[in-house]
């Protein structure tokens, strides 16, 4: 069994919502504040989400084993959005989609992605978010899962909860933007909650 189970991320709005999403694991969770070191940036340059979370999961892992953190497993998560209409971008690069970073990104992508999607009707505007997760030891990936949602972008932002591209992102079935969803609601229909139901899945059959 493992010491505990790190999640490798440095993106403090994600960081808290993979908190709220581990508050069920049977294991203890740890964050990189926890670390007396500072994990290695990690060049998110696979083609894919499941390529990104592996590497990211892997690099961290072997450097809290290097540093000493015995049977510590480590969870990543590479995830995004893909629109239809724009050929399955921002993809991969969705955090990185402005070329702004800081406090403005989130608000420097959607700008663009409303941008780019100038003109086209709410209904040619499906979208989807995925997610992948991994979990790995300094030796081997130990487990993915992945997870999706469809939607459609709106034509304005509506709600100012969540982050990312939240507040574009219309969901028919919660008939809401997930920047309106409480964050219970967006955890039980969310591409990272979906991700998350297989992973206590996994680690209740591993502990």
């Amino acid at each position: 069994m493992p010491s505990g189970l790190l999640l490798a991320s440095t993106n403090a709005k994600k960081y808290r919502e993979l908190c709220r999403l581990c508050q069920d694991l049977p294991l203890p969770i740890l964050s990189p504040k926890d670390l007396s070191f500072q994990l290695p940036e990690v060049e998110e340059d696979q083609p894919d989400f499941v390529g990104n979370a592996k590497k990211k999961a892997l690099s961290a892992a072997f450097a809290v084993a290097q540093r000493g953190y015995k049977n510590l497993w480590v969870l990543a998560d590479d995830s995004g959005l893909m629109v239809d209409a724009l050929n399955g971008s921002p993809g991969v690069h969705s955090a990185r989609y402005s070329g702004v970073a800081g406090d403005g990104q989130d608000a420097a992508n959607n700008r663009k992605l409303l941008a780019a999607l100038a003109g086209i009707p709410e209904a040619n505007r499906g979208a989807g978010f995925y997610c992948c997760l991994a979990v790995a030891d300094a030796n081997s990936i130990l487990f993915t899962a992945e997870g999706k949602v469809r939607g459609r972008i709106l034509l304005h932002a509506d709600g100012d909860a969540g982050f990312g591209y939240d507040p574009l992102f219309y969901h028919p079935p919660s008939a809401s933007s997930f920047a309106r969803l409480r964050p219970e609601q967006k955890a039980a229909v969310s591409h990272r909650g979906r991700a998350f139901a297989q992973l206590k899945i996994w680690l209740q059959e591993q502990c």
